[in-house]
């Protein structure tokens, strides 16, 4: 799923992931110490557009520039402000100590991609910062609701611990769950979610 996959999906008028966040991260959004935020593999906006009405200064990083021309607009919409970065994650380096938050939504990347992601977001939240994380498991292969359907890139809880050793997880569960996030997942789940902070 390179960027020219990502900018053909989000070139549509609709919000092929919705405008409303994912509900995970709305619901561990008041875990959030106060500061930047920063939002990868964001897509179309929804997260950094909930983040910014909460006060947070968001900067949403994605491959696509459909994806986050859509971002800009949704932030318009709802009155808040965000910084888009056009990056794909390969290319990209999270700044240490940083981020008040870092959010991932099914962001799902090659496995060394992914580990040396994760090792960037444990040395890129500030002290006391979180991480915020939703992502399909092995499991949803059974599920044609969405995600990938090569196995590499789906995460496992036990995987993540792992990854993200040097965080300190405050919450971490496999669980199937009815995901609604507009044409793009639609049905039964089935997911890891971790909400991790590193120490102060």
């Amino acid at each position: 799923m390179d960027v020219a996959f990502w900018n053909n999906r989000y070139a549509t008028p609709h919000f092929v992931y919705g405008e409303t966040p994912n509900v995970f991260v709305a619901e561990m959004a008041t875990r959030i110490p106060a500061g930047p935020v920063l939002c990868l593999a964001e897509g179309e906006g929804r997260n950094a557009v909930h983040l910014a009405s909460l006060g947070h200064r968001v900067t949403a990083v994605d491959q696509s520039e459909s994806g986050l021309a859509k971002a800009r607009r949704l932030a318009a919409a709802r009155g808040v402000e965000i910084e888009t970065v056009l990056a794909d994650l390969g290319n990209f380096t999270i700044e240490p100590g940083v981020w008040s938050g870092i959010v991932a939504t099914f962001a799902h990347l090659p496995p060394p991609l992914r580990r040396r992601i994760h090792a960037q977001v444990v040395t890129g939240l500030r002290p006391g910062g979180v991480f915020i994380l939703e992502a399909y498991t092995p499991a949803q292969l059974a599920f044609d609701t969405g995600g990938p359907k090569n196995p590499e890139l789906l995460m496992t809880l036990a995987g993540l611990r792992d990854e993200l050793a040097g965080l300190e997880l405050l919450a971490g569960r496999e669980i199937e769950r009815e995901v609604i996030e507009g044409d793009g997942h639609t049905g039964r789940g089935a997911v890891v979610q971790i909400l991790a902070r590193r120490h102060e």
